[in-house]
């Protein structure tokens, strides 16, 4: 397949699941594309996702900053208090020597899901305010690039482990911020599970036109 320009390339779409290649075709409102090898959905029209993807991820940041302000357990072990917060979690592994750990850790649980969620945060409002086609085509690039590297969903999931081993030594109470982790990544999971990329791209070139978009790219 030949691919005369940008705008023939946008046109294209890739099956995540068999990786067919398909030639977009328009959808009605609410209605969705499948792959016509497996049947696997491709791309969906939701004229809403600008507004409900604006909302979600709003709603994301606050409960990210609320998960960052307040002890996320509280441990009672033999009359002795131990208050345990994503802050903390992050300067004991430097403090204890495990650097690279501790990099990965901040990365990886902490910067990357935050970057993410403010480029979620971003696209919206550029397609909700119709900003620079240019810039928006940039910041979803980068998402594209990072969203493989959230690990948010792991680091909830070790903390229930480790819980349920201590439940036999020691007295736990949950903090606010761990039930505002816990919302924070099932939000994080849903925007990731059920906005794509591409479909944000197709919705870059309903908003903006094929030509403004092609020459917001120059």
């Amino acid at each position: 397949m030949k691919i005369e320009s940008e705008a023939a390339l946008d046109e294209l779409v890739i099956c995540h699941k068999c990786h067919t290649v398909h030639k977009e075709v328009p959808v009605k409102d609410g209605a969705k594309a499948c792959c016509s090898e497996c049947g696997s959905v491709l791309y969906r029209y939701d004229s809403k996702l600008i507004d409900h993807g604006l909302a979600l991820s709003i709603t994301a940041l606050i409960f990210f900053f609320l998960a960052n302000l307040f002890p996320l357990v509280k441990i009672e072990i033999l009359g002795h208090t131990q208050y345990i917060t994503l802050t903390k979690t992050f300067l004991s592994l430097f403090e204890n020597g495990f650097y690279i750990v501790g990099m990965l850790c901040l990365f990886l649980i902490f910067l990357f899901p935050l970057l993410i969620m403010l480029l979620y945060l971003l696209i919206f409002s550029i397609l909700k305010f119709k900003g620079s086609p240019q810039t928006l085509k940039e910041l979803l690039i980068l998402l594209s690039h990072l969203k493989p590297w959230n690990m948010s969903e792991i680091f909830l999931v070790s903390i229930f482990v480790a819980l349920v081993k201590l439940i036999g030594y020691a007295q736990i109470h949950m903090g606010i911020s761990f039930w505002a982790l816990a919302v924070f990544v099932l939000l994080d999971i849903y925007l990731n599970q059920s906005v794509h990329v591409s479909e944000i791209w197709m919705l870059r070139r309903r908003h903006y036109g094929k030509e403004e978009c092609m020459h917001g790219s120059r």
